[in-house]
């Protein structure tokens, strides 16, 4: 390979393999197919190498393409970063960003991480906690911003994300064969319990809460040891849990929606940065700078 690799090009290609397809893959760089076809030839003319296999009906990368995808994630993560620490304004203050733990774990360490080296003087303070405690935490004013899931009796916020929900057992037991089903959830008031809760009543499965938890952390302790069958979004899905599916009797749930609050009386400079940024960061195609409509 005697020339550098584009950026753009770069994008494109981890953009076929996040979204699984050519147009979905134009919608999020902005081309149309024929180009986006031509792009992944000029990168493939550019390293010598074929990306794809030869399949129509599924996108599957050759070794070669599987070895470019680590190599261009941390490009366009360095190129990205450079970007924003030098396009940043400059800016310092202390910002109290609301979350519950398992967004905390699972989704912002990364782009917090990216945040700070862009934005060095500002200082984040971080709360944890349930997404309805966040919110009457916002109303009260006691923190600036929050990431959180989206309710039917919250106040109108900006749509950051869809995330997919699946039920989960721990790996070596099969709780799901248990009648009735046993459930580790959440308390009262958790849309992840509203959806488990009423997906099984819809199919006529009967269930039987087992353990209720207020963090994400007591669900894991209560699937790993096999005590029952929880509802997780698809980004903490960790190697010691399985999956289940229509396959093992359990109806299909609804993604939810992670929203992105700020503090009624308006917020610093400072804190609309991160909001910004983790709406950025974080952002589909389809839904970032979306609002959510009144309900």
């Amino acid at each position: 390979m005697s020339h550098d690799l584009d950026i753009a090009l770069l994008r494109t290609f981890v953009a076929i393999v996040d979204t699984g397809g050519l147009t979905s893959a134009g919608r999020r760089v902005g081309r149309t197919q024929p180009a986006i076809t031509h792009q992944i030839k000029r990168l493939e003319d550019l390293i010598g190498r074929t990306l794809f296999d030869d399949n129509r009906r599924k996108l599957s990368l050759t070794h070669d393409g599987e070895v470019l995808l680590e190599f261009a994630r941390a490009i366009l993560k360095l190129n990205a970063e450079a970007r924003a620490r030098f396009s940043a304004p400059d800016i310092a203050g202390h910002v109290t960003l609301g979350t519950p733990d398992l967004y905390a774990s699972y989704i912002l360490p990364e782009v917090l991480d990216t945040f700070s080296r862009s934005h060095p003087n500002v200082e984040i303070e971080l709360r944890c906690t349930r997404s309805v405690q966040l919110h009457a935490a916002l109303e009260r004013e006691e923190i600036d911003i929050a990431l959180m899931t989206n309710q039917p009796d919250f106040r109108r916020g900006e749509l950051v994300r869809r995330e997919g929900l699946v039920w989960v057992a721990g790996v070596g037991s099969a709780p799901e064969l248990r009648r009735p089903i046993p459930l580790a959830v959440l308390p009262p008031g958790s849309v992840y319990r509203n959806h488990a809760l009423e997906a099984l009543g819809a199919a006529g499965r009967q269930w039987s809460i087992r353990s209720v938890c207020d963090s994400i952390a007591g669900l894991q302790a209560a699937v790993f040891a096999g005590l029952a069958v929880s509802v997780f979004p698809r980004c903490a899905i960790v190697p010691n849990l399985r999956c289940l599916d229509e396959a093992d009797g359990l109806p299909k749930l609804p993604p939810i929606e992670l929203v992105m609050h700020r503090k009624p009386q308006g917020i610093s400079e400072a804190a609309e940065q991160l909001a910004q940024h983790i709406s950025r960061e974080l952002g589909d195609v389809e839904s970032v700078a979306s609002l959510v409509p009144a309900k």
